[in-house]
């Protein structure tokens, strides 16, 4: 692919849409979709990121390279028979300023399907000579959680320093990685402090939108980087949401259990109370696709729904 005079880097992978912008330890924010993303929580926030510090496409990866068409196929544009347009999936690099004046760039569009190596590493070169001086992966996925708590978040990251320095949850698991994680190792090696940051999403809210944990994630983003996003038009579904949600248990004795029960959990999780979090996990709970198909056939019911 071609490259404009004065990008940075010769990686033919890349298409560069401006010349090097003028940044200033910018961090980087990676958001990649195909992985899991409850409740689109993650992509909502990194949208909002990507809208309040006005980014605009620095940089495209080429498609042949990373995409899979057979399993991410364009999007023909018929109109009355005309084949107007095909929407190829797109991998960018955005580049903007947040409203305090942090540099900011944003990596958005469908994980690769092939050559994640190569990618990581065109990432990461990337990142030294645009002197990025953190990366923030953005994730969100199904828990019993109550939605009556602020959601909790965990963290991963290669490096035991950047882990002290944040108050989120951790945990001991093997899960298949999403390629966020590939990138922590990727920027670990280089010296630049990576950290995920994940948002629980109430099981029984999971197939909806939940603007409550991508509100999380921008506080997140806010104690671990310094950079604050306020994301009004967020913040205000979050109550929005929560008082149809408070509706719907108020009217119905089994759903008030079970938030009863998720508080528990979560409360005891929260103050690290190992025999009363025991006792609530022997607790019932309904199946999140139960609760959660109950709370839809609610929500259609009312206005502005």
């Amino acid at each position: 692919m071609s490259e404009q005079p004065g990008a940075p880097g010769t990686n033919t992978d890349i298409e560069w849409l401006t010349t090097e912008p003028m940044l200033h330890e910018p961090i980087l924010i990676v958001m990649m979709t195909g992985w899991i993303d409850a409740a689109g929580a993650a992509a909502a926030a990194v949208q909002v990121v990507a809208d309040e510090c006005e980014t605009a496409p620095m940089a495209r990866f080429d498609d042949d390279t990373f995409i899979d068409y057979r399993a991410r196929r364009p999007t023909m544009e018929l109109r009355d028979g005309v084949n107007t347009n095909l929407r190829w999936s797109h991998i960018e690099l955005l580049a903007g300023r947040s409203p305090a004046g942090r540099d900011v760039l944003v990596l958005m569009g469908p994980e690769p399907d092939m050559n994640w190596r190569r990618f990581s590493k065109a990432i990461g070169d990337i990142a030294v000579e645009l002197g990025v001086t953190h990366m923030i992966g953005f994730g969100a996925y199904p828990f019993a959680a109550p939605h009556t708590r602020t959601p909790r978040l965990s963290c991963s990251s290669p490096s035991i320093d950047v882990l002290a320095n944040v108050n989120f949850a951790r945990s001991s698991v093997d899960v298949p990685a999403g390629m966020a994680a590939a990138l922590e190792h990727t920027m670990h090696d280089r010296k630049i402090p990576a950290l995920g940051i994940w948002a629980q999403v109430p099981h029984y809210v999971s197939s909806m939108t939940y603007p409550a944990s991508s509100v999380a994630l921008l506080d997140g983003l806010a104690e671990a980087t310094g950079v604050r996003i306020a994301g009004a038009a967020l913040r205000n579904e979050v109550g929005i949401q929560r008082e149809r949600i408070d509706q719907m248990v108020a009217d119905n004795v089994d759903h008030q259990l079970m938030v009863t029960q998720l508080e528990s959990l979560h409360d005891a999780a929260v103050e690290d109370d190992a025999d009363a979090a025991d006792a609530a996990a022997e607790m019932r709970l309904k199946s999140g696709d139960e609760i959660a198909a109950e709370i839809q056939e609610f929500l259609r019911g009312q206005p502005d729904a």
